[in-house]
């Protein structure tokens, strides 16, 4: 059963400075998103509203360049990716370790942590 591979945040902001084609998909709700957001832009793709996205979900994303999934703290993206790779055979699929709270932390402070 294929999973995601892990990146860690510091690792993911060298990929992004490198200016590496990455589709950065945050699947967190849009007050999460409101709240602390990457200064990239990302691909939301809420999972509480995924009939709203589920359909075009081919046309949102490019099976060619790599997907980053984040979420919070990291297990909601893992899940995300894991379904992606073994029911919608994505190949290249990362996960934020530590979501968007490792992102403050390592990478950005001026991200709000909640």
């Amino acid at each position: 059963m294929p999973t995601p591979a892990t990146l860690r945040a510091s690792d993911l902001h060298r990929r992004l400075e490198a200016g590496e084609p990455l589709q950065l998909v945050d699947v967190r709700e849009d007050a999460e998103l409101e709240l602390a957001a990457l200064a990239q832009p990302v691909i939301h793709l809420p999972l509480s509203r995924s009939a709203e996205w589920l359909e075009r979900l081919d046309t949102l994303l490019d099976r060619e360049r790599d997907v980053v999934v984040l979420c919070h703290a990291g297990v909601r993206s893992w899940q995300f990716g894991s379904w992606l790779m073994e029911t919608q055979g994505y190949e290249r699929v990362w996960n934020l370790h530590g979501g968007i709270d490792a992102w403050s932390v390592e990478v950005d402070p001026s991200v709000p942590r909640y």
